[in-house]
C-alpha cells in the first residue's frame, strides 16, 4: 500500500497530460478549434492505453527517480516514443491525421512527464545545498564513492559530502553527482585543512590491505575521524545502509590479507562429526565454535569451566544456527576423571583445545595455576582424547613458546611436548597451532589502550622497541580450523604473519585514529614486565620448513623431544619440589 500511495499522484498527473496533450498540440499547431474531435479522441485514448501498458512493461512507476541516471532516462523516452510511434503507424493506415500534432505531442509528453521527474531532483538538489552537517571528505570517486555521495545527500541529513580524493588523475577537477573531484588520496592533509572537513569516509571496497594500510596511515595524520564504507555488494543488495560506516580500526592497519579457509576441506572433516572445543567461552574458543556452525557438525559440543561464559556462546549459536545440535559441559580440564567421562559420553571425532591461562604477567605470579591449567590439562584432555580414539586433536599454542622466558610460554611449550609425544604413541593425529597476540581477544593491548584513551591518558607502552605479531579473532580461529585439514601427527603449524608490529606504533596510530594528537593523549613508557620479550618468535631455529602447505601457512619440522625431561619435571612438580626457574629450563632444553 506504501508504494501505491507513493506511485499514484504520478499515475493520475501522467494520465492526464498523456490524455490532453494531443488536444493541446493541435491547438498551438493550427491556432483553431478542433475539427476533428472523433479522431483526436480515439488518438488520445490509445495513446492513454499504450502509455500504460508500456509503463508496465518498463516498471515504470517502480523506479526510484531520486537516483535517476541515464538508464532511467532511456526508460523515459522509450515510455513515450514508444507510444506515439504506434500511434502514427494507426494514422498512417487508418486515420486521416496530421502527423505534425503527434510530433509536437511527443514533445509535450518528454517535457511534462519526464519535467515531473526532474523537478523532484531538483528540489531535492535545492534542499542538499543547505545541508550543514558535518563536512565529509569521499576517498574514491568510483562507483562506491558515487553511490555513497548520491545517498548521502539524499537521506543522511546530518553529513555534508563536500568532495572526493582519488588517483585517478583523468577525474581531478571534475564534478561527480555534484560534488568536485579535489585531488589524490596523497594530498589528503592538505584538502582537510583547505576544507575544513570533519569525518573522512574510505569508499573503494576493493583495496587490497595494503593499500588500505597506506590510506589509512594518511589520514590517521590529519587527526579527523575516519571511517570504512560497508562493501558494494552489502550496500546494492540493501543488507546495510550508508550510515552503517565502520570506524576504522587499528586490525585495519595489519597490511597484511587474511588468510581464506580451504573450505572443501574442513567441511571433509567437520561435516556430519561430533567436534569438542574446550575452553568455548574464550575470545579464541568461541570464534572457533562460531565457525564451526557454519560447517554443519553433527553435534558441537561446548566445555568451559565459566558457565556464564559458555551460556554465552551456547545462546548466540542457537540463536544464529537453531538447526545445529549443541550440549554443553561446565567442567575443569584439571579433572583427568571429568575429561574422560566427557569423552566417553560424546566420542567427539575432533577436538579442538583452547582451554588455557594465556595472561603473561598474570601467570608470573601464579606458576602453579599456570602449570595446572596449561600443562597438566592440556594432558588431561589429550589423554582421554587418545583413550577414546579421537581421530584429531589440534591444540591452540603460541609464539611465546618458542624460546620462553615467561612462565605462561614455557607451559605451552611444555604442553606442546605432551601432545607431540602422544602423538608417537597413539592413533589419533595431535597438532599443535601457533599465532601471536590476537586483536580483541581477553587481555589484548587494543581494549586496554582504549580504555586509557577514553580516560584522557596517559598511555602506557613498557618499552619503545616492544614488538609482537597480531592478527585478528577469526583469522586465528580460521587458522585453528585449517590446522585440522593439514594434520598428518605431530606438527606444529604457524601462520605467515607479516612483520611484527611495534606497540608503541599501535599506540600512535589508535590515539590518531580516535581523533587526538600525542600532545593530548600522552605515551609513557612504563619498562619491560617479568617474562616478557622485546620480541617474539613463531618457529625455533631448528624447526623451520620453507614451504608452505597452503598460501600464508608453513608446518614446522618435527623434533625429537626429551619427553622424560618432561614427565620427570611433572612428577616433581606433584610433590611441589620444583619451581619457575626449573620450569624455564626444561622448556629451553627439551
Amino acid at each position: 500500500m506504501n508504494g501505491k500511495r507513493r506511485w499514484m499522484p504520478l499515475v493520475m498527473m501522467d494520465s492526464v497530460i498523456v490524455f490532453f496533450a494531443i488536444f493541446v498540440s493541435y491547438f498551438l499547431l493550427f491556432l483553431a478549434p478542433f475539427s476533428l474531435t472523433m479522431n483526436l479522441t480515439i488518438s488520445s485514448f490509445l495513446l492513454l492505453c499504450l502509455h500504460h501498458l508500456c509503463a508496465y512493461v518498463f516498471n515504470f512507476y517502480k523506479r526510484a527517480w531520486e537516483y535517476a541516471g541515464v538508464g532511467e532516462i532511456k526508460v523515459i523516452v522509450s515510455v513515450v516514443t514508444i507510444p506515439i510511434l504506434c500511434v502514427i503507424m494507426v494514422h498512417f493506415f487508418l486515420l486521416q491525421f496530421d502527423i505534425r500534432v503527434l510530433v509536437v505531442t511527443w514533445m509535450m509528453h518528454m517535457l511534462f512527464i519526464g519535467g515531473l521527474r526532474l523537478m523532484n531532483n531538483l528540489y531535492r538538489g535545492h534542499a542538499e545545498s543547505k545541508k550543514t552537517g558535518r563536512r565529509t571528505l569521499i576517498i574514491g570517486a568510483g562507483s562506491a564513492g558515487t553511490l555513497l555521495a548520491q545517498r548521502l545527500r539524499q537521506r543522511v541529513q546530518e553529513i555534508e559530502p563536500i568532495g572526493y580524493l582519488d588517483d585517478n588523475f583523468t577525474k581531478h577537477g571534475l564534478e561527480i553527482v555534484g560534488l568536485p573531484v579535489l585531488g589524490s588520496i596523497k594530498q589528503v592533509k592538505n584538502i582537510v585543512s583547505e576544507f575544513q572537513v570533519d569525518c573522512i569516509i574510505i569508499a573503494i571496497p576493493s583495496l587490497s590491505k595494503s593499500v588500505l594500510n597506506r590510506i589509512i596511515t594518511l589520514c590517521a595524520e590529519t587527526k579527523v575521524q575516519t571511517q570504512i564504507l560497508p562493501s558494494l555488494e552489502d550496500l546494492m543488495l540493501g543488507r546495510v545502509q550508508v550510515s552503517e560506516f565502520t570506524d576504522v580500526n587499528v586490525e585495519d592497519l595489519l597490511g597484511r590479507e587474511p588468510v581464506k579457509l580451504d573450505a572443501e576441506g574442513v567441511t571433509e572433516y567437520i561435516t556430519g562429526k561430533v567436534i569438542l572445543v574446550t575452553g568455548a567461552g574464550g575470545s579464541i574458543g568461541s570464534e572457533v565454535c562460531r565457525q564451526l556452525s557454519r560447517f554443519s557438525p553433527e553435534k558441537l559440543v561446548l566445555q568451559g569451566h565459566g558457565e556464564n561464559s559458555i551460556y554465552l556462546i551456547e545462546r548466540e549459536l542457537r540463536e544464529e544456527v537453531p538447526s545445529l545440535l549443541i550440549e554443553t559441559e561446565i567442567s575443569d580440564i584439571k579433572d583427568k576423571e571429568a575429561m574422560l567421562s566427557m569423552m566417553t559420553k560424546h566420542r567427539p571425532h575432533v577436538i579442538f583445545h583452547a582451554a588455557a591461562h594465556k595472561h603473561v604477567v598474570l601467570m608470573e605470579h601464579h606458576f602453579e595455576e599456570a602449570v595446572k591449567n596449561n600443562v597438566v590439562g592440556t594432558r588431561n584432555v589429550a589423554e582421554a582424547a587418545h583413550e577414546v580414539g579421537v581421530n584429531t586433536f589440534v591444540m591452540i599454542s603460541t609464539d611465546k613458546a618458542v624460546h620462553p622466558t615467561s612462565v605462561m610460554g614455557a607451559t605451552k611449550r611444555l604442553a606442546e611436548a605432551v601432545i607431540q609425544h602422544l602423538d608417537t604413541v597413539s592413533d589419533t593425529r595431535f597438532v599443535a597451532v601457533r599465532f601471536g597476540n590476537v586483536l580483541g581477544s581477553r587481555g589484548s593491548v587494543i581494549p586496554f589502550f582504549k580504555e586509557q584513551i577514553k580516560a584522557g591518558g596517559p598511555v602506557t607502552v613498557t618499552h619503545p622497541d616492544m614488538a609482537r605479531y597480531f592478527m585478528t579473532i577469526p583469522e586465528a580461529s580460521r587458522l585453528v580450523l585449517q590446522a585440522g585439514v593439514f594434520a598428518q601427527g605431530g606438527e606444529i603449524f604457524v601462520l605467515d604473519m607479516g612483520e611484527p608490529v611495534k606497540i608503541v606504533d599501535l599506540a600512535r596510530n589508535l590515539i590518531c585514529l580516535s581523533g587526538y594528537t600525542e600532545d593530548e593523549i600522552h605515551i609513557t613508557f612504563t619498562g619491560v614486565r617479568p617474562g616478557e620479550k622485546l620480541t617474539e618468535e613463531l618457529l625455533g631455529e631448528d624447526e623451520v620448513h620453507e614451504e608452505q602447505v597452503y598460501p600464508k601457512i608453513y608446518r614446522g619440522k618435527r623434533k625429537k623431544l626429551k619427553h622424560h625431561d618432561v614427565e620427570k619435571f611433572l612428577s616433581q612438580f606433584e610433590k611441589r619440589e620444583v619451581g619457575k626457574e626449573e620450569l624455564l629450563r626444561v622448556a629451553n632444553n627439551i
